[in-house]
């Protein structure tokens, strides 16, 4: 197979995996960090912090923690701690690590969560989306299930969407495709924490 084969194979992949992107009007839903959470969202920024030249090398990360702006008393949290090794670099499903997300009705109130595992992660100058399996949570219904994330990285004014904007409560279908999202509509509440997105730089073929 030729170089320039190949490189179209892998750009072709790429393209299957990440092109669908669900646009949404804001409908509110749940949102992140999970209940065995230690409340300060660190446990993804220490983590990052202690991997400083393992982040040098790879090709793409979303990391940090934050609580969405609400009018309301709701308490709506996400955390994500996700990587794409430099060896995968035109493998975004190839992406591992880990998303929390907690919507309670008040700080220390009742409410859901979830965690899980990452399966995809593609970012594009500070825009990130990814998605996850759900391993552990209190809605029976969504464990199992894929979700979906998006991340806009502006500097302690980032933006948030999730792929069940548009249906009010996580649904965790196992039909959702990889890295599917819908825009990052919400605003992050100031003063809670910051998300974290490291440009993917795509392979492109030549000849």
């Amino acid at each position: 197979m030729s170089r320039n084969t190949s490189t179209r194979t892998a750009r072709s992949r790429v393209i299957a995996i990440g092109t669908a992107l669900l646009i949404c009007a804001g409908a509110a839903g749940a949102a992140v960090a999970s209940d065995d959470d230690d409340g300060d969202g660190g446990g993804a920024r220490r983590a990052a912090e202690a991997r400083p030249h393992a982040q040098k090398r790879e090709a793409a990360t979303l990391t940090g923690t934050a609580k969405l702006y609400r009018k309301t008393t709701e308490d709506v949290t996400f955390t994500f701690d996700a990587h794409l090794p430099q060896r995968h670099n035109m493998r975004p499903d190839k992406a591992t690590g880990t998303f929390r997300f907690v919507h309670l009705d008040k700080p220390g109130g009742k409410g859901g969560w979830a965690k899980g595992r990452i399966d995809c992660l593609m970012t594009g100058g500070k825009v990130a989306t990814a998605t996850g399996i759900i391993t552990a949570t209190n809605l029976k219904d969504i464990k199992g299930g894929r979700v979906g994330f998006s991340v806009h990285d502006q500097g302690k004014h980032d933006r948030v969407g999730y792929s069940w904007a548009a249906v009010g409560g996580p649904d965790g279908t196992k039909k959702l495709p990889k890295c599917t999202s819908s825009a990052p509509f919400e605003k992050v509440k100031k003063g809670t924490g910051d998300f974290h997105v490291k440009p993917w730089h795509l392979t492109y073929p030549t000849g």
